[in-house]
């Protein structure tokens, strides 16, 4: 008995054809083959299936009751496969009901998702979205299950995996913001005016230790932190009527300076600026959906890159 490990499955695409032309020269023809090729091909079938298949009568090649029962698991078989190695329907945003979760910053929220939102609502109606918020442990196992779409956020914060896929959105810098009017800074922020002053920090792992600090650390100073918060959401009003200032990306300060009365200074320490960045499982690469929710992403990332 031939065990499918030695059987050649390239010959089910032969035997079918040869099932529907009862003719070596026609099956060659549609193969794309020689018959003398074909006539070795039906010999393999032969072989393998230890049945001679096709038989010459006076009124041409008839199958064997074997070759008769075949021919309709064959096709099924067939039809399995080609489904299999087909590519992926295209995806239709228009009349999509799918949902894609991201996991996001509130930074990244607060940025992204207006534009996202309103993309979406326009072109892709049926779809929902959910954020997560991001964890202190990259999400990496949430990606590659499929349960999360994309993670977004500083690229030096998440520090995600090597294996995973990334693009850059755009870039940003720290800034400072504090209320108007505020007695210590006018004439604006030095790094002793930036050190005695008390801050607020922003920290989603309530370390109260953060980038600027290992900087200042560094350079012999220390900030003295009077306030750690989770997220953004109370940070401009909290700083707004206070005296503490509160360094945070530049475009988060922008935004935060249209719902309170609040200047944005330079940081007066010298950092580096900082890759807001989409990552995505490999799994996922050419899945339709995602490969456009990432185009709206980067579509997206290119008009902050471009103010």
């Amino acid at each position: 008995m031939t065990s499918l490990r030695n059987f050649d499955l390239n010959l089910l695409v032969a035997f079918d054809v040869l099932m529907e032309e009862l003719n070596v020269t026609r099956a060659a023809e549609r193969m794309f083959v020689t018959q003398s090729a074909m006539s070795h091909i039906l010999h393999r079938l032969r072989q393998q299936l230890d049945d001679p298949l096709l038989i010459k009568t006076p009124s041409g090649m008839k199958p064997t009751p074997r070759a008769l029962a075949l021919i309709d698991p064959v096709k099924e078989v067939l039809k399995e496969v080609e489904h299999l190695i087909r590519l992926p329907a295209a995806f239709d945003p228009l009349t999509s009901q799918r949902r894609f979760v991201l996991a996001a910053t509130d930074y990244m929220e607060l940025l992204m998702l207006p534009a996202l939102s309103e993309r979406i609502s326009r072109l892709a109606p049926g779809i929902a979205v959910q954020v997560k918020r991001t964890e202190a442990s990259f999400p990496t196992g949430a990606l590659e299950n499929g349960s999360l779409d994309v993670v977004l956020g500083f690229e030096s914060v998440l520090n995600p995996p090597s294996h995973l896929h990334r693009q850059t959105l755009f870039s940003d810098r720290m800034a400072c913001l504090a209320r108007k009017g505020h007695p210590m800074l006018e004439d604006g922020l030095s790094l002793t005016d930036y050190v005695a002053l008390p801050h607020m920090l922003i920290s989603r792992t309530g370390s109260p230790v953060g980038l600027i600090d290992q900087k200042l650390q560094e350079m012999g100073m220390e900030r003295r932190i009077q306030l750690i918060v989770p997220h953004f959401l109370s940070a401009p009003l909290i700083v707004a009527q206070t005296d503490m200032v509160l360094s945070l990306p530049q475009r988060t300060a922008k935004q935060f300076t249209r719902f309170a009365a609040l200047d944005i200074f330079p940081v007066p320490v010298d950092l580096p600026d900082y890759d807001l960045t989409m990552i995505w499982h490999p799994l996922c690469d050419k899945d339709p959906a995602l490969v456009w929710l990432r185009g709206l992403l980067t579509d997206i990332g290119q008009t902050f890159a471009a103010l």
